[in-house]
Parts: C-alpha cells; structure tokens; sequence
C-alpha cells in the first residue's frame, strides 16, 4: 500500500509547499528590502529548496527546436508520426529549403527504465546535424487506462518491429540506437527480422551501455537481482495504480521506487548538490543553480512501468540471462543472436560505468557471430561512467562522430561481399 501513502504524503505537503513557494517569492521581490540583505537570501533559499525536493515534476519536453546542418540553422519541429497505447514515435523534422539535411533515418530507442524519452534530449540534439531523428516516447503506465490491455518485453519488441517497417518502407537507411535497457528487445528484433526475411530489417544498430550479458562484469544492480531472485521483486517492488489516475487498478512498478533505487546508489552526491545549490542561490551564483534546476528537473521526474514488462525484463535479463545462453522466446521460438547476418552492429561502453559493466555490451559482438567483421565496431570510452557514453561533451565529440562514420561506412557495404 506504498502508492496510496507516497500520495497522502505529497498532497499533505501541499500546504508547506504553497507557503513555501510564496516565501521565496516575497523574498525575491525587489521591492522588499530582505532581499537584498544575507538574512533574506538564506530565506528565498532554503524555501526554494525545499519546495523544489517535495514537488512532483512532471513530464518534461524535448525543446528542441533547431539545428545547425553545415553552418546552416535549419528549424525543427516535433511530431508524432506513430501512435500506440504505450509509446507514441516522434519526429524531429527538419525544415530544409536547399535540400542538404541529411535522409539517413536514426531511430533513437529511449529507455523505459523510469525516466521520461527526455533524458535523451542531449543524445537527440547530438544527433540531429547527421539523420533525420525519430525517437521512442514511451508512455507512464498510471496513465495507461486499464482497459488498453496489458504491455510486457514481448510487446515492447513488437513495437519496435513494427516502427521499423514503418520507417524501412520507401528504401531509407534506417539506423538505431538503443540506451542503456533497450539493447535487449532491439536486438532481438533485429534478430527476428533477420530470420524471418523481413527486407525491412535496420542497416544498423548502435548499442549503448545496454546489459546484454550481465554475467560480464557484474555491476551492484546485476548482483542485487541475482541475490533477491524475481519473486522478491514480485512481491516488493509491485504496487496498484490508485485514484484518480487513467490506470488506476493497473500493477506496475512505480517510478518513484525506481528514482529511490536510483539515488540510492549515489545519495551523497545528490546530498551535495541540494546543498551547493543552496550555496549558489546565497551568493547569487545564477548559472550554476540553474544547471542544477535543469538537471534535477529532469532526473527527478519519472513514470510507471507495468509490472508484467518490468518482471519479464528483470527474470529474462537479469535473474535468468536467457538471451546470451540462447533461452529468450520471442513468438514462440528461442532467440539465436547468430541469425543476424545484414544489419551491423557498432557496440559503445563508458570505462566507469557502474549500471552495465564493461563487457556487457560488448558480449553482443560475440554472440552475432556470423556477423561479418565489416560490419562490426565496438568502442570503449575512456573517463565516462553510464550517463556520460550517451550525454555530455565526450559523447558529442568522441562517440558522435564514430557513430556517423560507422552508419555511412555501413550503408556502402555490399552485404553480399561482406559475407
């Protein structure tokens, strides 16, 4: 009964949150001569604080509404050109009067993890001087009505095929690249495509700290899976979507268990930043406390996962690691990485990443194994941890630029030759 208290606790807030809120604001008022003074900055401070770790964030957007394509600032727009109760597809279309954008499709698999598609906005923006950028926008499950039907890995590989015959229809290149979770079910459906005959198969894909073979390297969120078993997470980490949501009587994993998961691991950091931030608001640092508020407004807002996608992911991927013993089923019949034979794959690791360790990702390398060499790549970031292989300034400038030259190399490879 955690979900129904996480929100009797949030509303209960309510109250201190408001007078909260309206402190900050009197004592951010230039008319009030406290502003000015060290007693009322500690105020305005410590209130904006506060009312900042007791809110809920909502969903956040992409924003990004242009590019810069050969010194030429072209206009963006989002759209959604795909619809599915649990994801939507969205296209960031760019507005090119010479006709130089690039055409070379990129389908950015976002993770469904429990954060929102725009924790990628920095991998996306990267991206779109190079392709033309479609993204996965996965829905929270609390607002999945109930009567919409059920939503497991099974389906999730299901909708990537299906995005991909619809992207592959009129001959484009077709790239992918999946973040961290999606490396599994992208994978698979790669796989899938290819042993069906689908002509409609990606040119490539691009894996990224995903956690295809967990037995390599094994990280503290590997081992903790292992240890606890599937029924422990069955039975504690499951909750009942509560009124009013559209989901309500739905089971999922809730997303603010996975955001505790997550700044769990790494609580004195975020300790440390709530009190920097305090720091820079008193002395009037700007700059820094509004990279703090861009950051945490994007990492403390979260969604639902449906628990029949989150117990399949965590026995298939992490308890039973049925997909790199060759045991995953996929509509019927077990997985073999082997029968990936046209689409290449280029794999990317973060040194210091401890959510999917070296190796991990790596293994997918291997298990393609009639993969020809031309149409292999994998690379090993120096100095990053998992954030930094698919955001920030080593991914814009190192990985980035390896990605685009791996796609186009790829796209001129005679598939037949190579085999």
């Amino acid at each position: 009964m955690t979900y129904p208290m996480y929100e009797m606790t949030h509303l209960a807030l309510a109250p201190a949150r408001a007078v909260s809120d309206a402190t900050r604001l009197l004592f951010k008022n230039p008319l009030n001569p406290w502003t000015y003074t060290p007693v009322g900055r500690n105020i305005a401070a410590a209130a904006e604080v506060f009312e900042r770790m007791t809110r809920r964030y909502g969903k956040p957007v992409f924003g990004l509404d242009h590019t810069t394509v050969d010194g030429r600032e072209l206009a963006v727009t989002e759209t959604v050109v795909w619809e599915r109760p649990f994801c939507k597809l969205l296209h960031f279309k760019k507005h090119d009067d010479g006709g130089t954008a690039p055409r070379s499709r990129m389908l950015v698999v976002a993770p469904l993890s429990g954060h929102y598609a725009t924790l990628l906005r920095g991998t996306v923006e990267a991206l779109l001087p190079h392709f033309d950028v479609y993204v996965t926008d996965w829905a929270d499950a609390r607002m999945v009505p109930l009567a919409m039907g059920r939503f497991d890995l099974d389906d999730y590989i299901a909708y990537l095929i299906d995005i991909l015959r619809v992207l592959g229809r009129d001959g484009v290149p077709v790239h992918t690249l999946g973040v961290c979770q999606p490396a599994v079910p992208l994978i698979i459906a790669a796989a899938h495509m290819e042993k069906t005959g689908d002509p409609l198969h990606p040119t490539s894909m691009t894996l990224m700290g995903g956690p295809i073979d967990t037995r390599c390297s094994p990280t503290a969120v590997n081992r903790l899976a292992e240890e606890r078993g599937t029924e422990w997470f069955r039975e504690n980490c499951l909750e009942t979507v509560p009124f009013p949501y559209p989901g309500m009587g739905r089971k999922v994993y809730p997303g603010y268990l996975q955001l505790s998961g997550f700044m769990a691991m790494n609580m004195d950091r975020h300790v440390n930043a709530h009190q920097d931030m305090f720091y820079h608001l008193v002395n009037g640092d700007g700059d820094s406390a509004e990279k703090h508020r861009d950051f945490y407004d994007e990492y403390l807002s979260v969604l639902d996962l449906t628990a029949e996608y989150y117990m399949q992911t965590i026995e298939q991927v992490f308890v039973l690691q049925s997909l790199p013993k060759g045991e995953f089923v996929y509509a019927g019949e077990k997985v073999d990485l082997g029968d990936i034979r046209r689409t290449a794959l280029m794999t990317v690791e973060g040194e210091k990443d401890d959510i999917s360790g070296v190796g991990q990702t790596n293994a997918a390398q291997r298990l393609c194994r009639n993969l020809p060499d031309a149409l292999k790549l994998h690379y090993l970031q120096p100095g990053v941890g998992h954030y930094g292989v698919f955001n920030g300034s080593r991914y814009r400038t190192e990985i980035v630029p390896r990605m685009v030259e791996f796609s186009r190399r790829v796209e001129t490879v005679d598939r037949a030759e190579a085999a």
